[in-house]
């Protein structure tokens, strides 16, 4: 007997998920897992801050980009939906913000920031998804290890470019043009 045909998950069950948790669709499956913890968030919230200034507001750097905590993507033909912890657009290619309450134009960089449960589909089948659409740059931030992972969109595949580990001071693409303090990202003040 013939197994049934998977049902590709929807928008729909994205909307029906608990409000608690966040949910995704990634190659047509519906993944679901609890908010993130305290050391995710600050990590996210914090470099959040320290982009958003000099590149969306124009302050000690040169502007130009739209930078969003936790934007809903849609990507993709059936499509797929993700949420990155951090996307940033360059306003050149995104002038106007979408009327929609989600992002159909693929991001020129995400940030993923890993915890046990989406460490595995953040550096696998989403990073596959960001490679397809030719997202340029994807950041992996681990705030347990202390480490920020920096990633090239190299044809077809990612290429790695960097490691930045603990309380270092480090200038990163493709923000490079200001420097960001590590530290407070673990929530250390320096």
């Amino acid at each position: 007997m013939a197994e049934p045909a998977l049902r590709r998950a929807t928008y729909e069950d994205v909307l029906n998920a608990p409000p608690h948790q966040v949910a995704q669709v990634l190659d047509g499956e519906l993944h679901v897992h609890p908010r993130p913890a305290p050391s995710h968030v600050m990590a996210a919230a914090v470099l959040g801050m320290e982009l958003g200034s000099p590149f969306q507001q124009g302050r000690g750097g040169p502007g130009g980009w739209w930078i969003f905590d936790e934007p809903e993507l849609h990507l993709g033909p059936e499509p797929d939906i993700l949420v990155p912890d951090l996307g940033g657009w360059r306003m050149e290619r995104m002038p106007d913000l979408p009327t929609t309450a989600y992002f159909t134009l693929a991001p020129d960089w995400v940030c993923e920031v890993l915890s046990e449960s989406t460490r595995r589909i953040d550096r696998g089948a989403k990073m596959r998804i960001y490679a397809r659409e030719r997202v340029p740059h994807v950041w992996l931030v681990d705030p347990i290890d202390q480490t920020l992972e920096v990633f090239r969109l190299d044809g077809t595949t990612y290429r790695f470019v960097a490691s930045h580990e603990g309380e270092v001071t480090a200038a990163v693409e493709p923000f490079d043009v200001i420097e960001l303090e590590l530290a407070r990202l673990w929530g250390k003040r320096s």
